[in-house]
């Protein structure tokens, strides 16, 4: 049974939660990480923890998208697995919500997932070979009460997924979709002490992902939902 490897991950929509248990995950296993996020000032701990590269990017811009995978092939090599972690959160009653504020959220949890899925794809598709994953959320599945451009978008990420791993896993590319269920713990956030493991641990999670980007291409799964054990579904 052989198992894929991969020498170089490019993660966007960086940041100190989730994104950073990832790139330690992946860096671990051997692979060059690049990160990308609108600033890269709070990405330089993560950086320098890593011997990663950063680079700023807006992920909903086309024109950024293609520099950002120009840069990130040149300073670390063409990146064999790309994760889409960005998204927008919008939240309030539905007569109230500005629709520029609305658009701007579906570009960069939706619309920002496409121009860098492609990019990667494009690159991807002539080495018959790499991974692209998304993480989506609760509102991938369940659209909540005054949360209507948080779902709408990560309705939309999750369609996207689902269509383009149909499209492309024939062609050698492994799509997939993380639906991470439930609060994720964070130095912000802790589990109370009378329900330990209440909250998402992030470095579970990305060995999760790591699991998953490993899977021999006889067993690919496309999506995977994730949640603590107290999380009602």
């Amino acid at each position: 049974m052989e198992r894929p490897s991969f020498s170089s991950a490019l993660i966007v929509g960086a940041g100190s939660g989730l994104s950073a248990s990832v790139a330690r995950a992946f860096a671990r296993s051997g692979m060059k990480i690049a990160l990308a996020a609108r600033g890269t000032a709070k990405l330089r701990p993560l950086q320098d923890e890593l011997g990663a590269a950063a680079f700023a990017c807006d992920a909903a811009n086309a024109g950024q998208v293609r520099n950002l995978f120009e840069e990130a092939a040149r300073v670390n090599g063409e990146p064999d697995v790309v994760v889409y972690n960005a998204s927008a959160r919008l939240r309030g009653p539905l007569i109230d919500l500005d629709p520029a504020a609305v658009e701007r959220a579906l570009q960069v949890s939706a619309f920002g997932g496409f121009l860098v899925a492609q990019a990667a794809a494009r690159r991807m598709l002539p080495k018959g070979r790499g991974a692209i994953l998304f993480t989506g959320a609760s509102a991938s599945v369940k659209g909540y009460a005054q949360s209507a451009p948080f779902a709408m978008g990560k309705f939309a990420l999750r369609g996207l997924a689902q269509s383009m791993a149909r499209e492309l896993a024939p062609q050698g590319i492994h799509v997939a979709h993380f639906v991470i269920d439930g609060a994720i713990e964070s130095a912000e956030r802790e589990a109370p002490s009378g329900k330990p493991e209440s909250l998402l641990d992030p470095d579970a999670i990305a060995e999760t992902y790591l699991h998953v980007l490993m899977q021999p291409r006889s067993a690919w799964t496309w999506e995977v939902e994730l949640r603590p054990w107290v999380e009602r579904f």
